[in-house]
């Protein structure tokens, strides 16, 4: 069986988060005055959701991801080069650079925080020998 996966992410301002994903070179499937879904891939959408709305579906205070970290949302790309052009149109959108790139052989990997805190992060896996 497969799922398809909805992550939601509290945004202060749904206008300018959305501006900042279509910059990124994502698509939006859908959107009303509170919400806002961002396609991914085929089977994943991260839902931008206000605040006030995200908390409407909480069942605990929203966390503020300036000051803590939930999660880090990894993407999966073919190789280096889509690493490197994914992180520099977020840093161009506005985001900040997060940590420093890893290569060690097994992958290439940049992070960043969205406008509103985020942790995400550009990941490529070497294709292991053999």
């Amino acid at each position: 069986m497969s799922y398809t996966l909805f992550v939601n992410l509290p945004v202060k301002d749904l206008s300018r988060s959305k501006d900042f994903f279509t910059a990124l070179g994502l698509t939006h499937f859908g959107a009303s005055e509170d919400m806002a879904s961002v396609v991914i891939s085929e089977q994943t959408q991260v839902m931008l959701l206000t605040e006030p709305t995200f908390a409407g579906y909480s069942r605990t205070e929203v966390a503020d991801p300036t000051k803590t970290t939930q999660t880090i949302l990894v993407l999966g790309l073919e190789n280096p080069q889509q690493v490197d052009e994914l992180v520099d149109k977020a840093i161009a959108a506005g985001a900040e650079p997060v940590g420093e790139p890893v290569n060690d052989g097994y992958r290439y990997q940049r992070g960043f925080a969205d406008l509103d805190g985020h942790h995400w992060a550009a990941l490529c896996l070497a294709t292991p020998a053999g």
